[in-house]
Order: C-alpha cells, then structure tokens, then sequence
C-alpha cells in the first residue's frame, strides 16, 4: 500500500490556469447590474476560453430554466 501525503492548496493552484477571459460590469438602462464575460480572440488560449465562456452561459440557462419551470431541460414538450 502506497500513501501519498497532499496539500490540497497546491491541488487547487495547479487547477488555476491562465485565462484571458475578463468579466465586466455593466449598468442596464432599467438600473440593474449585468455581467459580461469578454474574450481576446487573440490570446493563445481563446479556444479553452471560449469554451469556458460557453459552459459558464449553459449553467446559467440551466439554473433559470430550473427556477422558472422545476427541470433544468426547460418547459415540458406539447405532444
């Protein structure tokens, strides 16, 4: 039996990598504060980044689908 003895802070620090992904606040005309997630299409890791920037937005969309109609697929199909 191997044990292997890990700190868990560095686990996490590995994880963290580098993103030009940038959120930014902005102020709808109706007063509300909305976030936007931006890219740099020239970065060097844009494809990672936009696929982070699409599943942060399929989270989204399934979170409020399950607040508004109870399943995260969204509205039941009409037969």
């Amino acid at each position: 039996m191997k044990v292997i003895i890990a700190d868990p802070n560095q686990e996490k620090a590995q994880r963290k990598r580098r993103t030009f992904v940038r959120v930014k606040k902005l102020r709808r005309s109706d007063g509300t504060i909305a976030k936007v997630l931006s890219l740099d299409a020239n970065s060097p890791t844009f494809d990672d980044d936009l696929t982070y920037v699409f599943e942060r937005n399929v989270a989204r969309a399934r979170r409020e689908n399950k607040k508004l109609f109870g399943s995260a697929d969204g509205p039941p199909a009409k037969d």
